[in-house]
């Protein structure tokens, strides 16, 4: 039984309504649907997986594999001044991980989703938003090397730091949401959008304090060192490093800000209110692109 078929669809509104549908409309469209999301977020997770023997365990193979190579070679050849890197790395590459795979995938959910979409009326938004439930349910399973990690190489991490866990994550979905609603309906009109998207996330990458510390960056950049904040993605990552890596200096070496926890919540709260802005752009453009999307694709 198909993902469509398997819930009872609300009669769907006609052309001149749908044309009308607000962002308000559309939210509350994705809810009434939401079976149909999850039921479509399972079927990105069986169709990956799909005739694979080791099924989810590919999930922590990945970070796993990191750790490993990125522990051995820091630790033993580049002899890197930051202490257990290995897990700082894994801290922030594991959102970051999450972060790209749902970006890319929801970018090209509607253009690979056609037969979908050429059938029968639903809210479009639903094929970007359950790329990122597919990717979500991945990165949750490769928290575990995370945790593992922490258990294998003594690290505590910061228990008072532990509710910003919820902030940051609904900061990331809330950001992520608002952009590959935009980009998958740009997408299916621009197909050069996701080779382009390719490029970006690389520099975006190396833009974010992943394989160094955040301080290095704040520091380097001096009385310009705030604005390395507007990159969304550093308040999230660096909130993820404080809870999980749990160190703030090397000794005499600054690693991550030694800011309180209302500290990191401030900044989590601006990106989220950024993102949910973004967010109702990005469904007022879904809305002015999605008539011809069966024609386009």
């Amino acid at each position: 039984m198909s993902a469509l078929t398997a819930t009872p669809a609300p009669t769907a509104p006609n052309l001149d309504i749908a044309r009308k549908r607000g962002p308000w409309r559309r939210v509350a469209d994705v809810w009434v649907y939401r079976e149909l999301l999850l039921n479509l977020t399972r079927k990105e997770l069986k169709v990956k997986y799909k005739n694979s023997v080791l099924g989810f365990l590919w999930s922590l193979l990945n970070p796993l594999l990191y750790l490993v190579v990125y522990y051995v070679v820091f630790q033993y050849f580049l002899k890197t001044s930051i202490p257990v890197f290995a897990v700082f790395l894994l801290a922030g590459l594991l959102p970051w991980t999450f972060f790209s795979n749902a970006l890319s995938a929801g970018t090209t959910s509607i253009v690979g989703n056609s037969s979908l979409v050429g059938k029968v009326w639903f809210p479009r938004e639903i094929l970007p938003l359950a790329a990122i439930g597919a990717a979500m349910v991945h990165f949750l399973l490769q928290s575990v090397v995370l945790i593992g990690a922490l258990f294998v190489f003594g690290i505590n991490p910061a228990w008072g730091y532990m509710p910003l866990i919820v902030p940051a994550l609904l900061a990331l979905l809330l950001f992520l949401a608002a952009l590959t609603v935009a980009l998958s309906a740009a997408n299916v009109y621009l197909r050069d959008t996701q080779h382009l998207l390719e490029l970006l996330v690389m520099a975006w990458f190396w833009l974010s304090p992943i394989v160094y510390p955040y301080r290095q960056a704040y520091d380097q950049l001096g009385r310009w060192g705030s604005l390395y904040l507007l990159n969304p993605m550093v308040s999230i990552l660096i909130t993820f490093q404080r809870i999980f890596y749990n160190k703030v200096s090397a000794g005499p070496i600054p690693i991550l800000p030694d800011g309180s926890v209302w500290w990191y919540l401030r900044n989590l709260t601006i990106v989220g209110v950024a993102s949910t802005v973004l967010l109702f752009g990005a469904l007022v453009l879904f809305g002015r692109l999605e008539d011809d999307f069966a024609e386009e694709i």
